[in-house]
Parts: structure tokens; C-alpha cells; sequence
């Protein structure tokens, strides 16, 4: 009986452990030659765009940015940017797990 209880609390630990939200990131580049100022982030079955992730700071033409995603059970994700012209870049479902992005003006919406 003690190594039947044993052997369900090992496979409850295993499963739980596969339920396991994971970490992820992508490094976004800007070579749009404008001012990247909003990048929203969401998963990729979100019906909503999250929070801009860059906050105070902006994207200069150029530079790179890297996302940290934590706590998500997927790695495909819709990534929105926003110029200082408010033209808008959009990516639908990105593997971020495989795929960095490099935004150039033919991703313009």
C-alpha cells in the first residue's frame, strides 16, 4: 500500500510539473528608420493587446530590445508596435521559442 500511494504522488508531481508555466523572450530589432515608442506583446490566443512593454523608454532606429515573457504556457505570441508617426507594425503568432524580429518598413500594417 506504501509504495502504491508513493508511486500516485510521483505522477501527481509529474503532471503538475508539465502544467508548469515556462519562460520565454524574443529580441525585437528596429531597422524602420522612425522612433519605435509602443510595443504590446500578448499570447497568441489573446483576444487583447497587453500593456506596453517598453514603459518610459523607446526603441531608436537601430537598436534592439529584448522581451522577457514570463509565465506562459506557449511560446506563440502577437507582437504590435507603434512608430513616433503612430504607424503600427504587427506580427501574428510568433514562436518565440525559434524567431527573433527584425521590424523594417515592408511589416508596416
Amino acid at each position: 500500500m506504501q509504495i502504491k500511494t508513493w508511486l500516485v504522488a510521483l505522477v501527481a508531481m509529474c503532471v503538475s510539473s508539465m502544467a508548469l508555466a515556462d519562460d520565454y523572450y524574443v529580441d525585437i530589432t528596429n531597422n524602420t528608420g522612425y522612433t519605435i515608442v509602443y510595443m504590446h506583446v500578448s499570447p497568441g490566443n489573446s483576444k487583447s493587446w497587453e500593456e506596453d512593454v517598453l514603459g518610459n523608454d523607446v526603441l531608436m532606429d537601430g537598436d534592439t530590445q529584448r522581451v522577457t515573457l514570463t509565465g506562459y504556457n506557449s511560446p506563440y505570441f502577437d507582437v504590435r508596435l507603434i512608430d513616433e508617426d503612430e504607424d503600427s507594425y504587427t506580427f501574428w503568432n510568433v514562436d518565440v521559442s525559434t524567431q527573433d524580429l527584425v521590424v523594417t518598413l515592408d511589416n508596416l500594417d
